[in-house]
């Protein structure tokens, strides 16, 4: 059978780019299906910028702990922004496309049987279809927020053009958190509406707490544990109402309050199926005759590594290298400063806690490191760790040793054998381990005292 290509990938974002780039790395004709701009959500409105945007204000607050002067150029701040989110131009992803044979078509793909995508009403055929359309923001059902004018989503905060006076936060998760603390050092003030006990609610309770801490320490204000009830606009304000009759108000309003997967439309040509969560995927990420999905559209975590790695997984299996895809060791991280990072199960039978304020590294990060509330908590079953979480500059890097323990199985012993380089953060390992491995070993105690 002639077909156009031989894979067709609808969505250019991150996940869709990184498997047709090894796609036509194994020597297949490839194709990439892009509505808006290639390169997606992440490169110009979510990690990036607003990674970029939370620099400025972790520089200054470094200097200052260690005996320097500081301050935010905002402007410069902006301008950097649009620096690292190359003006909202995809002319470099696009000539990163044409430099590895990948077929860029402009519009929205549409199923239309299998091995068929339908672009600006033009069908195209493929040997597989990878579906990568990606999410969309969930606006919550707080009465008047839907059709409120100027509501932001992650989009409109990454993109500022000018810093808010009083920017009003719905919703505590990785987008309000990071995006409080940037508004927050660049100068605006902040209120943030979490309806969890805590900040980060899917994380455990005490990584939550302490991040809660760091951000309440910068000023900014933070009602947890409440609901909104009502939104609406008062002049140049929008006002927010809790349910305790409390009414905030400020000049701008983030709705960051979760995503939701995006489907294409003529799933029912390919025999696939969605739900509230995306799309049905089995273990090797085959969504339906001659189709596979990858990223935020699976449901499974809306990461953009994620969504790489199924990137990578889908491009194996179509490459003829059969490949399954696990999820019991997914690290996840929040650039905050300090950062907070959790990977793998939140509770477990054995759990140990090591403060970062008894490693020698922190003293070389602030004057107040007795005082710091970072840590890091290790979960194990007794054999393996199953789990962690910490909170601690650059918390996100030196999580990844768990990260590459759980997945590998290493044993606690092997872990506790590991050489930690003096002075770094990694040190806090040596600790941890040490109270797990007795915990683990006092409750083996009995069982061997019992042996004949």
């Amino acid at each position: 059978m002639s077909v156009d290509f031989d894979v067709i990938v609808i969505g250019g974002g991150s996940p869709g780019e990184h498997c047709a780039g090894a796609l036509a790395g194994g020597g297949l004709r490839v194709a990439v299906v892009e509505r808006d701009l290639v390169g997606g959500e992440c490169s110009y409105y979510a990690c990036i910028p607003s990674k970029t945007l939370l620099r400025p204000g972790e520089a200054v607050a470094g200097a200052r702990e260690a005996a320097a002067t500081a301050q935010v150029d905002v402007a410069a701040a902006l301008a950097y922004r649009d620096f690292m989110v190359s003006d909202y131009s995809d002319a470099g992803q696009q000539s990163w496309l044409a430099g590895n044979g990948i077929a860029l078509l402009r519009g929205t793909g549409r199923l239309a049987g299998p091995g068929v995508v339908q672009v600006g009403g033009v069908a195209h055929t493929a040997r597989h279809v990878v579906v990568a359309t990606g999410s969309d923001p969930v606006v919550p059902p707080v009465p008047g927020l839907r059709g409120l004018d100027g509501v932001w989503t992650n989009r409109e905060v990454t993109a500022m053009k000018a810093v808010p006076r009083r920017l009003l936060i719905l919703g505590g998760g990785p987008v309000g958190a990071e995006m409080a603390q940037a508004v927050r050092r660049l100068g605006g003030q902040v209120a943030l509406v979490e309806a969890a006990g805590h900040v980060l609610a899917r994380e455990p309770a005490p990584l939550g707490e302490a991040l809660g801490e760091v951000l309440r320490r910068d000023g900014i204000e933070l009602y947890l544990g409440i609901h909104a009830t009502a939104a609406r606009r008062d002049g140049e304000d929008y006002v927010l109402r809790l349910e305790d009759g409390r009414e905030l108000r400020g000049d701008r309003l983030l709705a960051a309050t979760g995503r939701r997967p995006r489907v294409p439309e003529g799933l029912d040509t390919v025999g696939a199926t969605a739900g509230p969560h995306g799309l049905a995927v089995d273990a090797r990420l085959r969504a339906g005759q001659q189709l596979w999905a990858v990223g935020d559209v699976t449901g499974v975590r809306l990461l953009t590594h994620v969504g790489k790695y199924q990137g990578e997984v889908v491009a194996a299996n179509i490459l003829g290298e059969p490949r399954e895809a696990h999820y019991e060791a997914i690290p996840d991280a929040v650039y905050t400063d300090p950062q907070a990072a959790s990977v793998g199960a939140g509770q477990a039978r054995f759990t140990a806690t090591a403060k970062l304020s008894e490693v020698a590294k922190t003293a070389t990060y602030t004057h107040d490191y007795a005082t710091s509330n970072g840590f890091l908590t290790l979960l194990s079953d007794g054999q393996y760790l199953t789990g962690a979480y910490a909170l601690g500059p650059e918390a996100g890097e030196w999580l990844q040793q768990a990260t590459l323990a759980i997945r590998a199985q290493v044993p606690i012993d092997v872990l506790r054998d590991v050489i930690q380089p003096f002075p770094t953060f990694s040190e806090i390992y040596v600790d941890a381990l040490k109270t797990l491995h007795g915990q683990i070993t006092a409750a083996r105690q009995p069982a061997a005292a019992e042996s004949p």
